[in-house]
């Protein structure tokens, strides 16, 4: 990924930096980065937070997970809204 389609995943996520440097997605909003190394192919998702540094990107994820990503191995991302548990107790 180059720092442009970085700026431009950012950009359409409507991310806001905070205080430690780390852009957040608005409320109801979430990243999922693809990343591939080699054969190994790995999906971060539910990302709700994320800094670029250097050749780094550092995803801070909904459980509290931090991963450290390089950056010319994330090839694509995904912004997507969260709609909250819409699963209903019992037969529907």
């Amino acid at each position: 990924m180059t720092l442009e389609h970085f700026a431009a995943l950012i950009e359409a996520s409507g991310a806001k930096k905070d205080d430690s440097g780390f852009f957040a997605s608005p409320e109801g909003k979430v990243l999922t980065l693809y990343v591939s190394s080699g054969s190994a192919t790995l999906s971060v998702q539910r990302i709700e937070a994320v800094r670029q540094e250097q050749g780094l990107v550092h995803a801070k994820t909904k459980k509290g997970e931090l991963f450290v990503l390089s950056l010319q191995d994330v090839f694509a991302g995904a912004v997507e809204e969260t709609q909250g548990s819409t699963r209903k107790a019992g037969f529907v």
